[in-house]
């Protein structure tokens, strides 16, 4: 099927060449995302410096704060996946009541997180914070204080993801990328002001990591308002189409609740983890070794989740215009992104786990920072085993989200990280009562997702795709 001529700017996703295309749309989501993950590095750095409590604090209010990021995320990614198939089939006015639609979604699950940091943060901190670990109640006091804050404000985050998707929906990825890029250049710049206390400030430590945070998301927000109803015509928002309908709320859901959900799964399999890793006589040193992990690996991770991000537009247009071709082109040109990605993280982290590891040491503790540094380096290199299979499985489960299967994802999600992951790591805790031995759950949980993945697309392809 030739690919329709249009003067909007979505006409792009249907007619560009695929191999211009898809670095056009993923790049920019890549660098903000490396940016973003950049942030991560720098927040736990400084964190870390300023109290190595303060580190395992984070840590362990990181699977909360997860859960809001996956439930923004997930509910944008529905968004994106919809208005995308919309502007593909030509029904312009239609995709900007899905919009709409969206904001409400985007808007409802702000709620739930405001009620959750007024009712239930400190409550699920003293669940998760174990009276195993050293200076326990401190870590309490200062996990609960993070937590807090992050959910109270948290409308800035699920506002500042509906406009990147937004952005992302048309191929506007630069204007997408500069959003998250201000956003995390704002975190970037405050938190050493707030944690420590410079220019005038008071020293907030935590709550300072917490309030920098905040700011940053609504930096992003503010920006991603003024550009989607400046810059992008095909998705302003204008009362004149503000509908709320029922198939648009079924479409977002029927993608964005399992994409929520694959990603809430990440925060219980932290949880999960910290549990396993918190019966170890190094539990303080482990949980770190966790947290740092989870933050170097988004170097390598988040431009790939950037890919990720970009192609769904690209998919779910062409999708809807019927363009089977550009599909193939499509996934082929980004898997051998992914995996060339991945090959260099690969080498990295086999190489050079111990450098990296000492970015975080601290002179405080000096013994739970070589413990870390040991548990550390045996930890990178036995997970960076399993980076290639975890690329094609973000490539293939990217092609469910962008048909309208994400439920597809869903499932091997749930297969990688609770039904094996989790599992695999307490058979191997009391069969060794081994720290050093228990990072092998990641590759065996990679491998057989990569086994369901590959089950589901060839049904999905079979199904769906080759019959256009």
């Amino acid at each position: 099927m030739t690919p329709v001529q249009k003067t909007d700017r979505s006409s792009m996703l249907g007619t560009m060449k695929m191999s211009r295309l898809v670095p056009k749309v993923s790049i920019p989501i890549m660098v903000s995302m490396l940016i973003q993950a950049l942030y991560n590095i720098v927040d736990s750095i400084f964190v870390s410096r300023f109290d190595p409590n303060a580190l395992t604090a984070v840590s362990l209010a990181f699977p909360f704060q997860m859960l809001m990021i996956a439930l923004s995320t997930g509910m944008g990614t529905g968004i994106n996946s919809l208005v995308s198939r919309r502007l593909g089939e030509h029904r312009e006015t239609e995709a900007r009541q899905a919009g709409w639609t969206g904001l409400l979604v985007e808007g409802g699950g702000s709620l739930l997180f405001i009620l959750f940091g007024l009712l239930l943060a400190g409550t699920v901190m003293r669940l998760v914070v174990s009276e195993n670990l050293n200076n326990a109640s401190r870590i309490l006091d200062m996990g609960t204080g993070y937590l807090t804050i992050v959910t109270l404000f948290s409308s800035g985050l699920f506002l500042a993801i509906y406009f990147e998707r937004m952005l992302q929906a048309t191929g506007n990825t630069v204007l997408s990328m500069t959003t998250q890029m201000a956003g995390a250049i704002t975190n970037i710049i405050l938190d050493p002001i707030l944690i420590f206390g410079y220019l005038g400030f008071r020293p907030m430590g935590v709550l300072g990591a917490a309030v920098a945070t905040v700011i940053g998301q609504w930096i992003s927000a503010l920006l991603g308002f003024f550009f989607n109803q400046r810059k992008n015509p095909e998705l302003r928002l204008a009362l004149r189409d503000f509908r709320i309908l029922r198939q648009d709320l079924r479409g977002i859901l029927s993608v964005g609740l399992p994409s929520t959900v694959m990603q809430a799964i990440g925060s219980v399999m932290n949880v999960g983890m910290n549990s396993i890793l918190s019966g170890f006589e190094q539990s303080n040193a482990a949980l770190n070794v966790m947290s740092v992990y989870f933050k170097l690996q988004s170097f390598i991770f988040m431009p790939v989740f950037g890919l990720s991000t970009g192609i769904i537009a690209v998919l779910a247009y062409n999708y809807g215009a019927r363009l089977k071709d550009r599909i193939y082109s499509c996934i082929r040109i980004a898997l051998i992104w992914a995996i060339v990605i991945m090959v260099i993280g690969t080498l990295v982290f086999m190489l050079f786990p111990g450098a990296m590891m000492s970015i975080f040491e601290s002179d405080a503790e000096p013994e739970l920072t070589a413990q870390m540094t040991s548990i550390g380096v045996v930890a990178m290199r036995i997970i960076s085993s399993s980076f290639i299979c975890a690329a094609i499985g973000i490539m293939v489960s990217t092609v469910f989200q962008a048909v309208g299967k994400g439920v597809y994802s869903m499932i091997v999600s749930i297969c990688r990280q609770l039904l094996v992951l989790l599992p695999a790591a307490w058979i191997i805790a009391r069969l060794t009562g081994d720290v050093y031995a228990v990072w092998w759950c990641f590759p065996i949980a990679e491998i057989a997702a990569l086994v369901l993945s590959l089950y589901y697309y060839r049904r999905c392809d079979r199904k769906m795709i080759a019959p256009l």
